[in-house]
C-alpha cells in the first residue's frame, strides 16, 4: 500500500485522491489555503451557500467540507475562517459517508463525538452539529456541508430538508468546477497537440521541400536543353514530372499552412475591404477580372489569419466557378448580439446539402467533374481560423445557386465574452 506524509494508502483511499484531484479538491500542499482548490466563481457561490446554510438553520457557523485521505480541507465557511485540519480529528469524516443527513443536537452526548477535539474543547466546542453529504451523480461522496454552534440545539425537518437542497447546490457548483478544469485541461492538451504537429509539418515540410526543388531545377535545366525536342516524348515527361512537382510544392505549403493555424492570435479592428484586398493580390491577375463586390465594414481578428481564410474562400469561389457564368462574388458581414458574422457569398457551382459538413473535415474532395485540383485543406483550413477566434464556420447555398459561407467572430474574441 502506498503511503503519504506517514499515512498509509488504501486502494479507497488512492481512488479518493484520484476522484478529489479531478474534481480540483486536493490542496497543493498539507498548509495550503483552501482558497487554492477553488477558483473565484466557485467560492463566491460556495461563501453564498454556505452563508445561507447557516441563515436558514439559525445557527452561527457552517462549512463546506472535503474529506481526501489525510485531511479534511474547509473549501468555505460562514462564521468562521476556513482552514484545514488531520482527517482523524474531523467530525464530518466519521459520518459523511453513511448516506444520509446526520443531526446531533448536543455532540458531547453523542459516543460518537464527545471524545472528538472540536467538542472537547481542543479545537473548538461544538455542541449542536448538523452535516449533509456532498454525493456526486455517479455516487461518490466529496465531503459534506454542516452547520454547528457552540451551545445544544434542535432544527425542524424542513430544514433539514433545506440543509439538503444546498448541499446539492453545493455539489452542482463543485460539478461545475470540475468540467471547467477538464476543458482547461482540453484546451492545454490541445495547445500542446498544436505546437507538435506545426513542430512536425514544418520539419517533414523542410524536408521534403529540399529534395523537391532540386528535382524542379533539373527538370527547369533539362527543358532548356538544346538536345530535347520540344513537343517530343521526353519533353512531355518532363512538363508531367515538372507539373506533379509543383503541385505537390502546392500541398506541402497547405499543409504547413493548416498546421500553423490556431497559434498566437492578435486580434485588433481590422478593414474586410483592406483584408479582401490584401487577399485578392495574393491570388494574382485571375482573379482580377472576377466582379466582386465588397462592402467597407470593420470586424476584429487576427489580420494574417484574415487575409488567409479570405484566400482561401476567394480562391474557391474563383476554383469552383460554374461554367457558362460570370463568376460574382460578394462579401459583407452582419452584426448581431453574438459578435460578427462574416460572409462570403458566390454564383458557382455550390455544394449539396449533404456533402457541406463533410467538405469542412481535412483532406476531404469531391472529385466533381470538371473540379480544380486541390488537397482538400482550403476548407479545413478555414474552419482552424474561425474556431481559434472562437467563432464557427458553416455553409449554405446562396439563392440563385452557389455558395455562402459564413463565419461567426464573437465578441470578446476566443473567450466569446465582452
Amino acid at each position: 500500500m502506498a503511503q503519504a506524509d506517514g499515512h498509509i494508502l488504501t486502494s479507497a483511499d488512492r481512488e479518493r485522491r484520484s476522484v478529489l484531484d479531478e474534481y480540483g479538491l486536493l490542496p497543493q500542499e498539507p498548509a495550503a489555503s483552501p482558497s487554492d482548490s477553488a477558483n473565484a466563481t466557485a467560492a463566491r457561490a460556495l461563501n453564498f451557500l454556505v452563508d445561507l446554510a447557516a441563515k436558514l438553520c439559525g445557527v452561527p457557523y457552517s462549512v463546506v467540507n472535503i474529506v481526501t485521505p489525510e485531511h479534511q480541507v474547509q473549501l468555505a465557511a460562514a462564521g468562521l475562517e476556513p482552514g484545514l485540519c488531520a482527517r482523524e480529528d474531523s467530525m464530518c469524516a466519521k459520518v459523511f459517508q453513511q448516506g444520509q443527513t446526520t443531526v446531533v443536537p448536543d455532540a458531547s452526548a453523542d459516543p460518537r463525538f464527545a471524545a472528538n477535539p472540536f467538542v472537547t474543547g481542543e479545537i473548538a466546542s461544538v455542541r449542536f452539529y448538523a452535516s449533509s453529504p456532498l454525493q456526486t451523480s455517479s455516487g461518490f461522496v466529496l465531503g459534506s456541508l454542516c452547520v454547528f454552534s457552540d451551545g445544544p440545539a434542535v432544527i425542524s425537518a424542513e430544514q433539514v430538508a433545506m440543509l439538503d437542497v444546498l448541499a446539492a447546490q453545493v455539489v452542482e457548483v463543485l460539478e461545475l468546477q470540475h468540467r471547467t478544469l477538464q476543458l482547461q485541461q482540453a484546451l492545454e492538451e490541445l495547445g500542446r497537440s498544436n505546437r507538435k504537429l506545426a513542430e512536425f509539418a514544418g520539419r517533414v515540410s523542410h524536408d521534403l521541400r529540399i529534395p523537391l526543388t532540386t528535382i524542379l531545377g533539373y527538370v527547369e535545366l533539362s527543358e532548356d536543353d538544346e538536345d530535347i525536342r520540344p513537343g517530343g516524348p521526353a519533353a512531355m515527361y518532363l512538363q508531367r514530372i515538372g507539373g506533379s512537382g509543383r503541385r505537390m510544392l502546392s500541398v506541402l505549403d497547405e499543409v504547413l499552412s493548416y498546421s500553423q493555424v490556431g497559434g498566437m492570435l492578435r486580434p485588433q479592428p481590422v478593414s474586410l475591404r483592406a483584408a479582401v484586398a490584401a487577399a485578392v493580390s495574393d491570388l494574382g491577375d485571375g482573379f482580377g477580372n472576377t466582379a466582386l463586390d465588397c462592402e467597407d465594414s470593420e470586424l476584429t481578428a487576427d489580420p494574417a489569419q484574415l487575409r488567409t481564410l479570405l484566400q482561401n474562400l476567394l480562391g474557391n469561389a474563383f476554383n469552383y466557378r460554374r461554367p457558362g457564368h460570370d463568376l460574382k462574388v460578394r462579401v459583407y458581414t452582419l452584426a448581431d448580439d453574438r459578435g460578427v458574422t462574416l460572409r462570403v457569398s458566390d454564383n458557382g457551382k455550390g455544394i449539396d446539402a449533404a456533402d457541406r459538413e463533410r467538405v469542412l473535415e481535412p483532406l476531404v474532395r469531391l472529385h466533381r467533374p470538371g473540379d480544380a485540383p486541390g488537397s482538400g485543406l482550403g476548407l479545413a483550413t478555414c474552419v482552424r481560423i474561425v474556431r481559434s477566434h472562437g467563432g464557427e464556420l458553416s455553409l449554405t447555398e446562396t439563392p440563385g445557386g452557389g455558395t455562402t459561407v459564413s463565419a461567426l467572430f464573437p465578441k470578446g474574441g476566443p473567450g466569446g465574452s465582452d
